[in-house]
C-alpha cells in the first residue's frame, strides 16, 4: 500500500509530504484549494504523460516521490525481481521518483534506478487503481464495457487462447492472401520458367562445357592448316634429305668430332651440337605422331559447331555471355521449383486457415457463453448494488450478442450494452441515454468497487466519485467506500461530509497565499479538527453549534 507521497514545486505545491495510513482516507478542503493535486502528483509516479506546465513558477523542477509497501504483494516483489529493481537491503519496500524539468524533459525511478515509462506504468497497475472525476464515462464505450465484463468473468485462459487464435488465423490469412494476390504473375512467371527450363534440360548444359567446347571447336576449324604445318615441320627436320636440319646437324657434328684430337677446345661445342639432334629427333617423333593421329572427321567437326552454336543462340536469349549459361539454368530451375512449391503451399495453407478460423470461432462461441454467464451475475450485482445508492427502481440488464457476420478480432465477436432503466415503465436502455450524472457517478462507483474486489491492486484512489449525490445516498457511498477500505487502502477525495465522516482517516488541503505567491498544504486532521471539517462541509465558512453536533452525530454514525 502507499505509505507516504512528497512533492515538491508541483503546480501551486511548494512542498507537501503526506503520510497516508490503511483504511479510508479522506481528502477535503475548499473548492479550488488543490485536492486533486496529491491525485495528479501520484498519477505521475505511475506514468502519466508530464509537461513543463506542471513546474511550480520559480523552480526549475517538480519531483514527486511515493513510497509503498511491499511487503503483502508477492506479484511486485517478482514484478521487481525480474526486472532486477528491488532493493537488496529491504524488499518490502518500493520507492518511485519521478522528476520533471522546466524544459519539460521527464526522468523516473524504481529504488534508485532508472526506468522507462512502459516499466512505471506495468509497475503502477499493480499498485494503485485510480479512478478520476471523469473516468466514469468511459463505461459509456462498448469496448470498456466488454472489459469489465471479461474483468469480473474471470476466464484469462479463454481470453489468452482467443487472442492466440486470432492471431494464428490473422497470419495465415494475411499468408494466404499475399499467395492469392500473387498467384496470376506467379503462374505467368511458372509458365515462362517452365519454357525456359525445359529448353534448358533438352540442351543439357554442364558447368565448364563452354569453354570446352569453344577449344574444341577452334581447334577442328583449323585441323588441315594444323596438319600441313606438323608435315612441312617434319620435312624441314628430316624428310627434306640430305637439305634437313638433321643432316646439316649431323654433318656439322662430323665436321668437328674430326678436330676433337687437334683441339680439345671444341669439345663444348661438339656435345651441345650432339644435344641438338637429340632434340630434333624428338621433336620430330613428336610431330610425326601428332599429324599421324589427327584425322579431320567433317561429321564431328559438324556436332561441335552446331552445339556451339546453340551456345551463342541461348546465350543472347537469355541476355548473358556463354560461360553463364549453366549457371542461368541451375537459378531458372531453382526458381520454378520455389514457385512450384509455393503453389502447393497457397493449397496447403487454404486448409491451414481454414481449421485456424474454425478454432478461432470454437473458441469465440466458447468465450461468449462464459460472457452470457457472467452479465447475468454482474447485471444482477449491480442492480442490487445501485438500489442501495437511491436508486430504487434500477433494473440492470448487460446485453451479450454475438455477431458472426463481423470479421475475426483478438476479443472475439461479442457486443456488450450496458441497458439500464432507473424509473418505473422506463424501458431499459443503452446506459448514456438513461442516467443522469450523478446516476453514472453511482453505477460508476459500484463497477469500481467490484472490479476492485476481484482483483488485488492493494490502494484505490477515487477523485469526487460522489459528484452529482447528496443526502442519504452519500451516506451509502460513504458506506460502501468504507467498507471497501476494510480489505483496501483507499483515498477518496470528496466534498460531501456524508462521505468524509465514514472516512478512517481525513486529510484537509488548504491554500495559503501572501498576495504574491499561493501554496498548498496537506494537514492530518485530528478528531476534534475533523469536526470542525465536516462541521464547515454541512453549513459552510460559518460554524453553528447545531453543524458542530450534526457533525459529531455524523461521526458517530461511522
Amino acid at each position: 500500500m502507499l505509505v507516504h507521497l512528497d512533492i515538491k514545486n508541483l503546480t501551486v505545491v511548494k512542498q507537501v509530504a503526506m503520510a497516508v495510513q490503511s483504511g479510508l482516507t479522506a481528502i477535503t478542503g475548499e473548492t479550488g484549494a488543490g485536492k486533486s493535486i496529491a491525485l495528479d502528483a501520484l498519477g505521475l509516479c505511475l506514468g502519466e504523460r508530464a509537461d513543463s506546465g506542471i513546474v511550480r513558477l520559480g523552480a526549475d523542477k517538480s519531483e514527486i516521490i511515493a513510497h509503498f509497501d511491499v511487503n503483502e504483494l508477492p506479484h511486485v516483489q517478482t514484478w521487481l525481481n525480474e526486472h532486477e529493481l528491488n532493493q537488496d537491503d529491504n524488499k518490502d519496500e518500493c520507492f518511485i521518483r519521478r522528476v520533471v524539468s522546466i524544459e519539460g524533459r521527464s526522468k523516473a525511478f524504481v529504488n534508485g534506478i532508472p526506468v522507462n515509462l512502459n516499466q512505471l506504468k506495468s509497475l503502477g497497475k499493480m499498485l494503485v487503481n485510480i479512478h478520476g472525476q471523469h473516468d466514469n464515462h468511459s463505461f459509456l464505450k462498448a469496448e470498456n464495457q466488454l472489459l469489465i465484463l471479461d474483468a469480473y468473468a474471470k476466464h484469462p485462459d479463454l481470453l489468452k487462447q482467443m487472442t492466440s487464435a486470432y492471431q494464428q488465423y490473422k497470419t495465415l490469412n494475411n499468408t494466404l492472401n499475399e499467395l492469392q494476390n500473387a498467384q496470376k504473375q506467379r503462374t505467368d512467371r511458372v509458365s515462362l520458367l517452365g519454357y525456359q527450363v525445359s529448353e534448358l534440360d533438352e540442351f543439357s548444359t554442364s558447368e565448364d562445357e563452354f569453354t570446352q567446347l569453344e577449344t574444341e571447336f577452334k581447334k577442328l576449324s583449323s585441323m588441315q592448316t594444323l596438319i600441313e604445318s606438323s608435315d612441312k615441320a617434319c620435312y624441314l627436320l628430316k624428310d627434306g634429305e640430305p637439305a634437313s636440319a638433321l643432316d646439316l646437324l649431323n654433318h656439322g657434328a662430323r665436321e668437328i668430332q674430326a678436330q676433337l684430337d687437334v683441339d680439345s677446345g671444341l669439345s663444348d661445342a661438339y656435345e651441345m651440337l650432339q644435344n641438338a639432334i637429340i632434340q630434333a629427333q624428338e621433336a620430330y617423333s613428336e610431330l610425326d605422331h601428332y599429324r599421324n593421329s589427327q584425322q579431320s572427321d567433317p561429321q564431328l567437326i559438324a556436332e561441335i559447331e552446331a552445339r556451339y552454336g546453340k551456345y551463342l543462340e541461348l546465350s543472347r536469349k537469355h541476355n548473358v555471355p556463354p560461360e553463364q549459361l549453366y549457371s542461368v539454368h541451375e537459378a531458372l530451375s531453382m526458381e520454378l521449383k520455389a514457385l512450384n512449391q509455393e503453389e502447393a503451399s497457397l493449397e496447403s495453407i487454404v486448409d491451414e486457415t481454414k481449421a485456424a478460423l474454425n478454432t478461432y470461432w470454437d473458441i469465440a462461441n466458447k468465450l461468449h457463453k462464459s460472457r452470457e454467464k457472467a452479465a447475468k451475475k454482474l447485471s444482477s450485482e449491480v442492480e442490487t448494488n445501485v438500489k442501495l445508492l437511491n436508486m430504487p427502481y434500477a433494473v440492470v440488464n448487460i446485453e451479450v450478442h454475438f455477431n458472426s457476420a463481423n470479421p475475426p478480432s483478438s476479443h472475439g465477436n461479442d457486443h456488450v450494452n450496458f441497458m439500464v432503466s432507473v424509473n418505473p415503465g422506463q424501458v431499459p436502455d443503452n446506459l448514456e441515454k438513461v442516467v443522469s450524472g450523478g446516476e453514472l457517478s453511482r453505477f460508476g462507483l459500484v463497477l469500481q468497487v467490484i472490479y476492485s474486489r476481484d482483483h488485488q491492486i492493494p490502494t484505490l484512489i477515487f477523485d469526487e466519485v460522489d459528484t452529482g449525490i447528496s443526502g442519504q445516498t452519500a451516506t451509502v457511498v460513504g458506506r460502501l467506500l468504507h467498507q471497501l477500505g476494510e480489505k483496501n487502502q483507499v483515498v477518496c477525495v470528496t466534498h460531501l461530509p456524508q462521505v468524509a465522516a465514514q472516512a478512517h482517516n481525513q486529510l484537509f488541503v488548504n491554500k495559503i497565499t501572501d498576495g504574491k505567491t499561493t501554496e498548498t498544504q496537506v494537514l492530518k486532521l485530528s478528531s476534534e479538527d475533523r469536526i470542525n471539517e465536516i462541521a464547515r462541509l454541512l453549513a459552510g465558512d460559518e460554524l453553528s453549534d447545531k453543524a458542530i453536533e450534526n457533525a459529531k452525530d455524523l461521526l458517530q454514525l461511522n
